[in-house]
This record gives structure tokens, sequence and C-alpha cells, in this order.
């Protein structure tokens, strides 16, 4: 009982992709195909529990940014550490006393729209700024990134209908799913282990809409092969045998294609 601070402090030298293999949060194969989707544009949305490491995920995806971009992050409380030159960042803000001045994340999103970014970053999509970030995503600003609360690659899909349906568009549940096709390329998925470890699980594309359907595909998946001795959970990144994903031709517009192709090569 009695009053709880809780202090969310994060390392003066942030993580990098090195760090992450050097972990065995992912195989150096899923760094290089991560590094790929990162430089070449591909739009990215990191899903995850609570504890799972998505806000240290996407800051380490931010080093593959190019100098030269214009960068707009928006979250709650300045988290990200983005070492770009042509960065601006923008904060929600809480209403006063008198329950005025309120800036909500969906304010953010709408606004940072006319600051001319090439990439928008979203530390937290939770509500009606799903909406506006998938509108951004597919008007020009490819690159963009945000985290959402999801357990599965599927499940962050269905939570993005759902924050979109709940921000009252009235737009039909197809049309909303054409939406996601349209603007998302690639989810990423990390978990938090029952010994502690921190693990990306999933490396997923969005592939098209079949009917009513997202249809996915798994680039790389985490797989659990037991306990060592102390504990401490065992497990490969293992890759999916997908040669040509749909990014390919992005990759390739980039100059991007021959490491790609070496790195899905070399996954096992």
């Amino acid at each position: 009982d009695g009053p709880t601070l809780t202090i969310r402090k994060f390392k003066k030298d942030k993580l990098t992709m090195k760090n992450l293999v050097e972990y065995a949060s992912i195989s150096p194969e899923g760094a290089r195909v991560l590094g790929v989707i990162g430089a070449s544009r591909c739009n990215l949305v990191i899903s995850g529990g609570t504890g799972s490491g998505k806000t240290t995920l996407l800051n380490t995806l931010t080093a593959f940014i190019d100098p030269t971009e214009r960068v707009i992050t928006c979250e709650d409380a300045a988290e990200l550490q983005l070492q770009q030159p042509h960065v601006v960042r923008l904060e929600t803000r809480p209403p006063n006393l008198e329950g005025q001045g309120m800036i909500t994340m969906r304010d953010l999103v709408k606004n940072c729209l006319r600051m001319r970014p090439e990439r928008i970053i979203v530390g937290e999509v939770r509500g009606p700024e799903a909406f506006d970030l998938l509108q951004a995503m597919n008007t020009g600003h490819d690159g963009s990134m945000g985290t959402l609360h999801a357990n599965s690659p599927r499940e962050a899909i269905s939570r993005m209908e759902s924050m979109i349906t709940m921000g009252g568009y009235g737009l039909p549940s197809k049309t909303i799913r054409e939406m996601i096709v349209g603007s998302v390329d690639v989810i990423v998925q990390a978990a938090r282990l029952r010994d502690g470890s921190r693990r990306i699980t999933h490396i997923t594309e969005v592939v098209g809409l079949e009917g009513d359907v997202i249809v996915t595909q798994d680039l790389f998946v985490y797989e659990i092969t037991g306990e060592d001795e102390n504990g401490k959970i065992v497990g490969r990144h293992r890759s999916t045998g997908i040669a040509r994903p749909r990014f390919w031709d992005r990759a390739r517009y980039y100059g991007l294609e021959r490491e790609l192709a070496e790195a899905l090569d070399a996954a096992e």
C-alpha cells in the first residue's frame, strides 16, 4: 500500500542491431533483413506486449534512417533517441485543471502532416490516430513506423481494425482492411519470454487481401526448443524459406536487392 513511482529509464548509449544479435534477440540474417526493411523505407509496425522491448526495437530500427530525411516523432513522453539531424519531436499534453488545452496523439499525427515529414514515427498507437497514421503511410510518407500492443502479427492487424472502427469513422470493414494492406508492409513481433529474455518472434509481411481476409506471410519465426540447466529458454530463429518477399522491388529501388538476397539465402 502507499504511493508508487514507476521510472522508465533508457540507457544513455542506445542499443544497436549488433547488440540485439549478441543478446540472441534476433539472428544475424534476421538483423540484415530488418536493416533492409528500415533502409528501403518499408512502412513498419512493431507489435508486442508490455515490457517486450517495442520502444527499444523502434529505437534500434531508426538507425537505418538516412541522415538527410526529415523525421517527425509523436509520443506521449519523449523516449525515442534518434540521432538524425532533422528530427522534430512532438508530445501529447494532458488537460489543465479546467479541462482545457489537451493535445491528443491524433492531434499530433494530423498536425505533423503539415510539417513536411518524410517519415512519421508514432511511439505508441492506441486509438483513433491509427487511421491518420495509415493514411500518412499511404500518401507518400514511406518508412513510417509505430508500435502497438498485441500478442501476434495477426492480432496486431485486428487491433488496428478495432482502433479505426472505434474512432467512429463509419468505414466498412473491407475498406479498413484495404487501408491496412495498402499502408503496412511489415509487422515485427517482440515478446518477453517467461525467463525474462526478449526475442523478436516474427518478421511478417502483409501480402494482400483475399476476399475479406488480410493475407500475411512470415519471413522469420522464433522457435522454442527447450530449456538449459539454468532454466533459460533455448530456441532459434528460423527462416520460412520465402525467397522473394513482397518488398523485393522496393529493396531493388534503394539498391539493397543483393543485401536482401544474401540475407535470405544465408538464413536457415
